[in-house]
């Protein structure tokens, strides 16, 4: 699809009456129900990016006919800002956040978003709203972009109005103990040739009745295993997957049913750059369940905006229970870690070029 420039990148900023800053505890900020003070809009009609503005966050007036909601043209993007130890304000990767919304867009007939309106956009609005981005360890401010069809008349077909919305929230760590996982081995996630490698809403409509399941029996986390035979894994409901067997690292490869997630990518070039071996390769449940038994698996952990890097702590499959050790006496994934928050915080040089600073 072909970029359209916006007809004015003059962003009109609104800036709310009363700042709820001061109401919030910043100790306590369960993930996703506290947000930011404004939030950033722009619409797309007749073939143009325009109106950009920041406004104060509120409730949003639709109609019910609007065709995000019958017809499922809506995908987001999850990012994050970060506070580094000179007290400024660095957002990660947005480039590559970037691209993956836009390849998103792509596959569901969607237009792209132009990357001055984005990044001024998104950088605007974390400048106005900074004093949210937190300052305690593993904290973040959590920007969400939300992209979706507008269009009011019912049919199935590409809308052609769409609005883009950034709103933000302040966020402690996702997960505060390594995860138990569960193995889904009756329900797909998604399947080759589908959209299972875009952030799509449906994605994570049809993920929930097996995480709802799997929590019942007390997990915390899916993984999930190819459509077709049920025997390769995926990734876990909220993470891409990695395992450390003897001295290398095994992640599985990108195709068309797993998302590219830009946390997986940053460890990966982590890794490599410290002589590490990484696979990308189809790794089955049968062998993470061997290699478990005969003392092979050293570490899995998971990756995500989210939840950065995370152990696990079990893996469940067909009645069988692979108990990992304690992951504070984990070399690799504690390494690669603290590395990356490192490099948010400064302490280390970006060297990767990562980091957009809001001046």
């Amino acid at each position: 699809m072909t970029v359209t420039e916006p007809k004015s990148l003059n962003i009109g900023v609104e800036k709310t009456a009363h700042s709820r800053l001061g109401e919030k505890d910043f100790t306590q900020l369960p993930f996703g129900s506290v947000f930011s003070d404004h939030m950033f809009v722009v619409n797309y009609a007749d073939g143009q990016w325009q109106n950009p503005r920041i406004m104060p966050f509120g409730d949003v007036s639709m109609s019910p006919s609007i065709s995000a909601i019958h017809y499922g043209q809506s995908i987001f993007e999850g990012m994050k800002a970060y506070r580094d130890k000179a007290g400024r304000v660095n957002i990660f990767r947005i480039k590559d956040h970037l691209v993956r919304l836009n390849r998103s867009a792509e596959r569901l007939c969607m237009p792209q978003i132009p990357e001055d309106v984005f990044t001024e956009g998104l950088k605007q609005l974390v400048a106005l709203d900074q004093n949210w981005v937190p300052t305690t360890a593993g904290s973040a401010l959590y920007l969400r972009p939300i992209f979706f069809a507008t269009d009011t008349q019912i049919g199935v077909r590409p809308s052609s109005t769409y609005a883009l919305y950034i709103i933000t929230n302040p966020a402690n760590a996702f997960y505060t103990q390594p995860v138990k996982v569960w193995v889904e081995s009756n329900f797909a996630r998604a399947s080759e040739g589908g959209v299972g490698y875009v952030k799509t809403a449906g994605n994570y409509a049809r993920s929930m009745l097996a995480s709802q399941q799997a929590k019942e029996l007390g997990f915390d986390v899916v993984l999930w295993l190819d459509a077709q035979s049920r025997r390769f894994v995926e990734e876990f409901s909220t993470m891409n997957a990695f395992f450390v067997m003897d001295d290398f690292v095994v992640t599985p490869r990108l195709n068309s049913t797993i998302l590219a997630g830009i946390t997986r990518d940053s460890i990966i070039t982590l890794l490599k750059d410290e002589g590490i071996t990484v696979f990308e390769r189809d790794i089955s449940i049968e062998e993470v369940m061997q290699a478990g038994r005969e003392g092979q698996m050293k570490e899995v952990f998971g990756s995500g905006t989210a939840a950065v890097v995370m152990p696990v702590a079990s893996i469940t499959y067909e009645g069988q229970t692979l108990q990992l050790q304690d992951s504070r006496s984990w070399k690799l994934m504690n390494h690669v870690s603290q590395k990356l928050a490192g490099i948010r915080a400064g302490e280390l040089p970006d060297t990767y070029g990562w980091l957009t600073y809001l001046d």
